[in-house]
């Protein structure tokens, strides 16, 4: 069971929409969930177009999950921390986190069935086992996995009040001058290309704080710090302000210098209250090969 209690910042929105991305799925696989009576807010039941209001309690009941056909594969993980509750995975660029059209072998799910077996969370259903939150396919560093559901709804909880610690490294197009400065503008799917995010005035909250660590002329290294969690929000949060990431097709201007496969863009810290312990965590990535590469080469 999940439980969650709303907070001023989700006052408002319908109650189907804010369980399908606490959990994502899809609105018609909360809606039926919600139809059959798995969801109570205050511990009675509701329909699917309720609008949630300060301090409501949900519990929410999933479905147990389908049996796996996904296939474990022998593939080599950075494995920076593991214990019965979790792991923690320094994810390189191009590994896409979970299966999905097209995508259904060499993926980061696949590696950890084989590598922990049977020992995880089945909250997220039969393609996202133990799979807590995610990162780009062509993103690397932090990811941490739940090898139970208690760890997951634990997890996810601190994801979803925003306490948890997560910082990015990037280069960005542009000499950036200002050294720090935090961008707060809404987020939400763009309104003709719904494979995108934008920012709209209808869109959730997104703040994103930003700190110079390196000008190289025409790009600056960043590190971005996020106090909230949208979906591509530093990739979005840094093009508004005309730094795109170097390397995003999809933020970024088409033509990309340094023939690069991906935005270059880094998971680096990642922080989180230990689900049995209780104790503080913090992981650090440090740049990944092809951050290094690329800077080689900007400075030549």
């Amino acid at each position: 069971m999940l439980n969650f209690v709303i907070s001023e910042e989700y006052v408002g929105i319908r109650i189907d929409v804010f369980i399908s991305e606490r959990i994502e799925k899809s609105r018609s696989f909360v809606q039926k969930i919600i139809d059959n009576g798995e969801v109570l807010v205050n511990e009675k039941v509701v329909k699917s177009n309720y609008k949630l209001r300060l301090d409501d309690a949900l519990n929410i009941t999933l479905p147990e999950p389908e049996i796996l056909e996904i296939q474990p594969e022998n593939i080599p993980l950075d494995i920076v921390f593991e214990d019965d509750d979790l792991i923690v995975i320094n994810k390189p660029q191009g590994m896409v986190v979970h299966p999905a059209a097209g995508h259904f072998s060499g993926t980061l799910v696949n590696a950890i069935m084989y590598h922990c077996r049977q020992n995880l969370s089945g909250i997220n259903g039969v393609l996202r086992p133990g799979i807590v939150h995610r990162i780009d396919k062509d993103t690397s560093g932090l990811i941490v996995v739940a090898k139970n559901d208690n760890s997951h709804n634990y997890l996810s909880e601190q994801f979803a009040i925003h306490s948890i610690k997560r910082t990015y490294n990037a280069i960005v197009f542009g000499n950036m001058k200002t050294e720090e400065l935090t961008v707060d503008k809404p987020i939400a799917r763009h309104p003709k290309d719904r494979k995108k995010m934008a920012i709209t005035k209808d869109g959730k909250r997104a703040v994103t704080h930003i700190k110079v660590i390196e000008n190289f002329g025409k790009y600056t290294l960043i590190e971005a710090n996020l106090e909230t969690g949208r979906t591509h929000q530093i990739r979005v949060h840094l093009s508004s302000i005309f730094h795109s990431v170097l390397g995003d097709m999809v933020y970024g201007p088409e033509k990309q210098p340094f023939k690069l496969t991906g935005q270059t863009l880094h998971a680096k810290t990642l922080g989180f209250v230990h689900p049995t312990t209780k104790e503080y965590m913090l992981f650090e990535s440090k740049l990944p090969e092809y951050f290094k590469n690329t800077i080689s080469k900007i400075n030549k």
